[in-house]
């Protein structure tokens, strides 16, 4: 589900580091749009070779299976969140960042499919309409508020869909931002990636 080796996409704009642990790819061709220039890394690439190529920001996308399986992978993440480069996590790469930074996830009874997901923005107190293909879900009983914070919640079942990374330019989304099901009010989250990496300029 992983690209073998690595590879750029997009122009000379903000240099965006991929993890590619199954990415659909409207995420790096929404990061494209915005000027971004998005090298994509296999699932196994090490954190010091990410990090050593200087990106402005990276990102952790979507893929398959139980998150808790992938202990290496989680081991590199945990590198990842300890520097100081903005990140963005989608789905799977939101499960495991919460798994690298001390939660926990468990299996759903029923996975969240399909392009009708109702989720809360629990800062703005806004309802959108999600696009969603997972079956696992972060524990949000098990969150450190020191470590990271609720910032979306499933209103049908009230499972956490997105934290908020305390002391950190690191949020995550368990829906699908990239995804356009219909509406395509959530792209703003791309926006607020590119702002973390204005910001930490």
């Amino acid at each position: 589900t992983t690209t073998k080796t690595a590879y750029t996409l997009g122009g000379a704009g903000k240099r965006v580091a991929l993890l590619d642990l199954g990415a659909k790819e409207n995420i790096a061709r929404s990061l494209v749009q915005r000027g971004c220039q998005v090298t994509v890394y296999p699932a196994d690439t090490k954190a010091e070779e990410i990090l050593a190529a200087g990106p402005e920001g990276i990102m952790l996308s979507n893929g398959p299976g139980d998150p808790a399986e992938n202990v290496e992978v989680i081991r590199e993440i945990r590198k990842l969140y300890q520097s100081d480069v903005p990140i963005f996590a989608i789905c799977l790469g939101h499960q495991l960042m919460a798994l690298a930074t001390g939660a926990s996830t468990y299996k759903l009874k029923y996975g969240h499919r399909g392009g009708n997901h109702p989720v809360k923005d629990l800062e703005t107190g806004r309802v959108y309409i999600s696009s969603q293909n997972h079956g696992y879900a972060v524990d949000s009983g098990s969150l450190d508020p020191a470590v990271a914070v609720p910032a979306f919640v499933n209103v049908n079942d009230q499972t956490n869909e997105g934290l908020r990374y305390t002391g950190k330019n690191i949020f995550t989304v368990q829906f699908h931002p990239e995804a356009c099901p219909g509406p395509r009010d959530l792209g703003y989250l791309f926006d607020k990636f590119f702002q973390m990496m204005e910001v930490d300029r």
